[in-house]
């Protein structure tokens, strides 16, 4: 009996250093979740990939009118560039993630109205714009400084708020009030006049639609996105708030849109790592500009590229970052001849 109450004691002694040296060994496990109520489908960081495109597109557009002419603008390869993006979006969710046919409902309605509005526009610019444009420099008239602004503003409240709530009677008053009747380049000048009220009328109107049906369509989206991460800074950046803490885990809400971009940089920059971004622990999408060449590391497969078209040798790199490497990421490209364009946000 002696020698069995000996076996016993020394086999539990030995369970028990087993136990112990088996839960040192466990990683960390998080005790921070986002909860249930504010959690989105991994899917849509692809799905925003083309309705982002859409502000990509106007801020290129923007930065083409500073030094030349509308009538060179390529619209056409534009268009083709959503479509083609939107089929590899297609492509990585059919069969991965549950069908998301809201979303897929809006992004097929803004790439018809921006198919139709660059058709138009590339159409009319060819045959008529080329026409006034004949023999001038970009930015001739004031109407089309008038119009270099307008776009530059557009695409800075494109960054933060649907299109759809732009001011566009505002310009067009500025245009027939502000900008003298007569002057050089009077061709010019008002076939100004005419694409643009006739372009801005148009938006205010279809805008104002599209606000009223999305309105009774869809829910009014969260401002913020929960993430859990760890070593949160004490002075978080602007627009970040704290919502609990557990030991060096943070559960913060971070702005949507291009404020979210702005913000995960800011904390990465500051030692910041993510755990969860949405109820998310996987992948989530990062576009790169830079020049072509530049690898992308291991850890980050490309999805696919897209050339800058008015910016010849440079292109876009659509990232899929795992959630755990973001910070990484965006510190690794802090350092590199490419700049990170956006974060998309689920």
């Amino acid at each position: 009996m002696k020698r069995l109450a000996s076996h016993f004691l020394f086999a539990a002694m030995v369970a028990l250093a087993t136990m112990a040296t088996a839960a040192t060994a466990l990683p960390e496990q998080p005790t921070l979740h986002v909860p249930p109520q504010d959690r989105r489908g991994e899917e849509q960081t692809y799905l925003t990939f083309p309705e982002w495109f859409l502000v990509f597109s106007p801020a290129e557009y923007a930065d083409w009118l500073q030094q030349h002419p509308p009538t060179r603008f390529p619209f056409f390869a534009h268009i083709g560039q959503f479509w083609s993006a939107y089929g590899h979006v297609i492509a990585a969710t059919r069969g991965r993630y549950p069908f998301n046919g809201e979303y897929h409902t809006m992004i097929c309605v803004i790439g018809a109205s921006t198919t139709v509005e660059y058709t138009i526009k590339g159409v009319y610019d060819t045959l008529i714009g080329r026409l006034s444009q004949f023999n001038l420099p970009a930015n001739a008239t004031p109407e089309d400084r008038l119009a270099t602004r307008v776009e530059r503003d557009y695409v800075d409240f494109i960054r933060v708020e649907p299109w759809y709530k732009f001011d566009f009677m505002g310009p067009l008053r500025k245009l027939w009030s502000d900008t003298p009747w007569w002057g050089p380049h009077a061709l010019r000048k008002w076939e100004r006049r005419y694409a643009l009220s006739s372009e801005w009328l148009v938006k205010a109107a279809y805008g104002w639609m599209l606000g009223k049906a999305a309105h009774e369509t869809y829910a009014i989206p969260k401002e913020n996105t929960p993430v859990v991460a760890r070593n949160a800074p004490a002075d978080l950046p602007a627009g970040v708030q704290l919502l609990a803490q557990q030991g060096d885990e943070y559960l913060l809400a971070l702005p949507r849109y291009q404020g979210f971009s702005d913000a995960a940089t800011a904390l990465a920059r500051r030692g910041t790592t993510f755990e969860e971004i949405a109820g998310n622990r996987d992948t989530i999408l990062v576009s790169v500009l830079g020049a072509r060449g530049i690898a992308p590391p291991d850890y980050a497969p490309v999805f696919f590229t897209q050339p800058l078209l008015t910016k010849p040798g440079q292109q876009r790199e659509v990232l899929q970052v795992p959630v755990g490497k973001l910070e990484t990421l965006l510190n690794r490209y802090a350092n590199v001849p490419g700049t990170i364009e956006h974060i998309f946000d689920y």
